[in-house]
């Protein structure tokens, strides 16, 4: 970059998930009416004032950055991108569940390169960078596991996989220590900073997963997809995240057959 360092982009990135947890918290257990959007996923008036605000704040910071949202898709073009997930969990934001969280990457050249996890209700944020990744301002670090029966394994629900994508899956989760269900980019969060240590899923899209990868690879995880191919905004929605290389490999394996 030559306007400014990643570290920057990293406060900036902080300044807008405060402007998100603001918002949601103004919303949150009062905003309960929703609308479906063409492919069916809900979305209320929280997810559209939160994604217009921060636009509204990366274009007066950065005005020739592109932005990509849930809410409003795509807006300029170039090699510096925003991706922005306003609410990620609405189904848990409508109904009361504090696991609902705003995602927030900045890439370059289609690679993210600064990711925020940051949960409103509960007061947590991860930011991961160049420098590694940090929970409420503290360093995070993934747990070190290696072995797929010693693991803690998430996915946030049956209901995004295909038949033979949820076989895999199950096979997968099966041979962990536990495995549990639920917490969208929380599970994320969770892994870096040592609480789980796999987590495997399909069907996202780039504002889903790419505010994610700079926080669990600044933890020392690894994320891909089930190819084990680098995330972008090509990718085909399925992802894996994992507490170690050797424990990924493990992972793609078995997910691979």
């Amino acid at each position: 970059m030559t306007d400014l360092s990643l570290d920057h982009v990293a406060d900036f990135a902080g300044t807008l998930a405060d402007v998100a947890r603001t918002l949601a918290r103004a919303h949150f257990r009062t905003t309960t009416a929703f609308e479906r959007k063409a492919d069916e996923s809900p979305v209320t008036v929280a997810d559209k004032a939160i994604e217009a605000a921060l636009r509204a704040a990366i274009l007066a910071r950065f005005p020739g950055h592109a932005i990509l949202g849930e809410e409003a898709g795509m807006t300029g073009d170039g090699h510096l991108l925003w991706v922005l997930d306003p609410i990620d969990g609405t189904k848990s934001f409508i109904t009361g569940m504090p696991l609902f969280g705003a995602l927030i990457a900045f890439a370059r050249g289609g690679v993210p390169r600064v990711g925020v996890i940051e949960m409103p209700a509960l007061g947590e944020r991860w930011v991961g960078g160049a420098g590694g990744a940090t929970f409420n301002g503290q360093p995070a670090r993934a747990s070190g596991c290696t072995a797929l029966d010693q693991a803690r394994v998430y996915t946030s629900s049956p209901d995004f996989f295909t038949p033979d994508d949820w076989a895999r899956y199950d096979a997968l989760s099966r041979r962990g220590a536990i495995r549990r269900f639920g917490g969208d980019c929380y599970q994320y969060g969770l892994l870096a900073s040592g609480h789980c240590d796999l987590v495997v899923e399909t069907a996202l899209q780039p504002y889903d997963f790419m505010a994610l990868v700079p926080v669990v690879a600044g933890a020392g995880g690894v994320m891909t997809d089930w190819q084990g191919r680098p995330l972008g905004l090509a990718s085909d929605g399925r992802v894996v995240a994992s507490a170690t290389p050797a424990l990924h490999e493990v992972a793609l394996r078995a997910l691979n057959g």
